[in-house]
């Protein structure tokens, strides 16, 4: 064919594609206007917002659902128990029988009080692992949590009968009490890592919606407000709980340690009862899989190998020839995202020596000052009182009011300010104590013979009111350290990863627990003084360091976030055609 005879040909007929190319774009432009269209329309009650009405509504949390409420109720008489009953120990533990330093059990003096009850600290935050595994892999959450109540009750049953008079009398106290702490530890570890989990999963929504209020004002309900909502609930029953430090001193001054413990056991018998009469109330959820004993293998088998890859199933065929696990290469990705937003939490441990002390040396520092009635135990209350007051302050006042200046306050700033807050309780706990050194009649040996009134030793003349501060500086860092570093746990981990990070995360208190063990040999007139001033330094440089090690993930938070939404929403066509996506 002449080329003449191609161009006569080609003018002669239409190119058929540019036909169908121009049909094609016309379909795109209207599904493009339709779905502009879609999103200008009013959404009717209980349908999913458009992309429009998300960005212009106003969000909303809905209430929490009688399941969870009975839930938290089991963590409020759980926690009563814990505190209620722990509280007491420094001075069982310490002081002898004869009264000579006020109400006492085991008489191992100081040093032996402040270990065993550190060595219960460190306990209680190394078997929410076996817990978590138990429920993961073989009972679900529901089941193990009624399991290890039983466990904590016979724990609980063990310390009130040696803790009876004619038990100590027969030797039976610092034997039964060991017994004791073991199993309720266990039982206590096998609660905390399923109730927070548990309550999250009695809210069943999933996707905003629309609904009108009864002033006629359009919102979105917004499933992650509620969550926060339920989680701060949560929070706020477990210092409810604690309050119960406010009548089980007094049962110990006035009565003896064995009705106080008896108090705790009948509380946490009504929390057992809540879960169990309300168990058609609950939604329950089946054991998913061994996913935090597939994730320590998984590290053991990097470390092992010096590569991050080598759990993959596509590296061992590669450099073995075949795969020796069950899992597949998306596990091992989440699994190192996983371990990226635990190195974080490196650094907790020094926070978690110097929130330990409220419960051991404080009560001791207390004992050395003029009670004037107070039990020297009771002040550990004014701990969560403190976050009890400044939750709703800083919710309600504070945080809006940096929004609206648009001052950032990012977890990693939070994170860092929590060390710092607690580095002045520490501070103030170490001027409170050379306070008491200067005092008469002891001066630098509290409790002496000299100080004995009707046989019982009285502390130096400092009033026991000052100590207040402390506690107040602890409560206030936890809301910043402690809470933050939950939300960071849980925000910051995969959607199969979420129980192992925060695994990790409890795990940070037993590491701060056994650093505590450690300076036991340092609890000693005068020497504490200085393991005060030691740790406000130590908390202060780690609050710095972290700050200027971990501060440009304050730039990545949103992005962070959002990555969950990014993988389980992927960009509709339309969307993609306006370069936007739905996670925007």
């Amino acid at each position: 064919m002449s080329s003449t005879d191609r161009e006569m040909e080609t003018s002669a007929a239409p190119p058929y594609d540019t036909e169908e190319v121009t049909h094609h774009v016309v379909l795109n432009e209207k599904a493009m206007d339709a779905e502009f269209d879609k999103e200008n329309q009013t959404t009717p009650d209980g349908g999913e917002p458009t992309l429009s009405e998300k960005i212009s509504l106003r969000h909303v949390a809905e209430n929490l659902p009688l399941s969870a409420w009975l839930v938290a109720v089991v963590e409020l008489c759980e926690r009563f128990t814990y505190y209620g009953m722990s509280g007491l120990f420094q001075n069982y533990v310490q002081r002898p029988r004869d009264g000579s330093e006020g109400r006492g059990a085991l008489g191992m003096a100081h040093q032996g009080a402040t270990g065993l009850t550190t060595f219960f600290q460190f306990w209680c935050y190394v078997t929410p692992i076996v817990g978590a595994i138990i429920a993961d892999q073989y009972l679900g959450k529901y089941k193990t949590i009624v399991l290890f109540c039983f466990v904590y009750m016979i724990g609980l049953l063990i310390l009130v009968c040696t803790s009876i008079p004619t038990a100590l009398d027969h030797g039976s106290g610092i034997g039964g009490f060991i017994v004791a702490i073991l199993i309720i530890g266990l039982g206590t570890g096998g609660i905390k890592s399923n109730v927070a989990p548990l309550i999250a999963d009695q809210y069943k929504r999933k996707k905003m919606a629309i609904t009108t209020t009864k002033k006629g004002e359009r919102v979105v309900i917004d499933p992650a407000l509620t969550i926060q909502r339920i989680y701060m609930i949560f929070y706020g029953c477990i210092n409810l709980g604690s309050l119960s430090l406010l009548a089980t001193p007094y049962m110990e001054l006035y009565i003896d340690f064995w009705p106080a413990y008896l108090l705790c056991l009948c509380m946490f018998m009504v929390g057992t009862l809540v879960i169990i009469l309300g168990r058609k109330f609950y939604v329950v959820r089946p054991p998913q899989g061994s996913i935090i004993t597939d994730a320590f293998r998984a590290v053991w088998m990097m470390m092992k190998n010096r590569n991050m890859d080598a759990p993959k199933p596509s590296w061992q065929t590669e450099h073995n020839g075949a795969s020796s696990v069950h899992w597949d290469d998306h596990f091992i990705d989440e699994l190192k995202r996983a371990l990226v937003a635990c190195r974080v939490f490196a650094f907790y441990p020094i926070y978690w020596v110097v929130y330990g002390q409220f419960s051991g040396n404080f009560v001791t520092q207390a004992g050395q000052m003029d009670g004037h009635g107070i039990p020297n135990d009771l002040m550990q209350n004014f701990d969560p009182i403190s976050i009890i007051v400044f939750i709703p302050i800083l919710e309600t006042c504070v945080y809006p009011l940096m929004r609206r200046l648009k001052i950032p306050f990012r977890p990693i700033t939070r994170i860092a300010l929590g060390f710092v807050v607690a580095s002045l309780a520490m501070m103030y706990a170490a001027i409170v104590q050379h306070l008491i050194y200067d005092a008469g009649p002891c001066y630098g040996k509290p409790l002496c013979a000299a100080s004995e009134v009707n046989g019982e030793a009285q502390g130096n003349r400092v009033h026991i009111a000052i100590q207040t501060p402390a506690y107040v500086f602890i409560g206030l860092s936890e809301i910043f350290a402690s809470v933050s570093g939950l939300e960071y746990a849980y925000t910051k981990a995969p959607p199969s990863m979420k129980s192992f990070v925060q695994s990790m995360y409890l795990l940070t208190n037993a590491f701060g627990s056994a650093l505590a063990e450690a300076l036991t040999p340092a609890a000693y007139d005068p020497a504490v003084m200085w393991m005060f001033t030691g740790l406000a330094c130590a908390s202060c440089i780690c609050g710095i360091i972290f700050f200027a090690v971990f501060h440009h993930l304050n730039a990545q938070e949103d992005d962070m976030n959002a990555l969950d939404a990014e993988e389980e929403m992927p960009e509709a066509p339309v969307e993609a055609a306006r370069g936007q996506s739905k996670a925007e």
